[in-house]
């Protein structure tokens, strides 16, 4: 029985959380969840700093750019051994 009450306060708590956080949005003008995405820091803008996923995006961009497909050989039957 006590590990029912754990439980139920447990929900009780984060319940009045999610509550407390969904009046602030509504009452805050232009109210809305905080950016703490790396891209949505000025400061790390500013020292041209990205995340890792736009740093990758936009390195396989400049390699596609760099790949010469003119150059690009296809093996056939007789160098693939089959």
């Amino acid at each position: 029985m006590g590990v029912l009450k754990v439980i139920l306060l447990a929900v009780a708590l984060l319940g009045v959380a999610m509550l407390g956080m969904a009046i602030q949005i509504l009452l805050k003008k232009g109210g809305n969840f905080p950016n703490t995405h790396v891209g949505g820091n000025k400061y790390l803008k500013s020292q041209g700093i990205q995340c890792a996923t736009t740093q990758d995006k936009m390195a396989q961009r400049d390699a596609r750019k760099q790949m010469k497909f003119k150059s690009l050989h296809l093996a056939n039957n007789s160098e693939t051994g089959n």
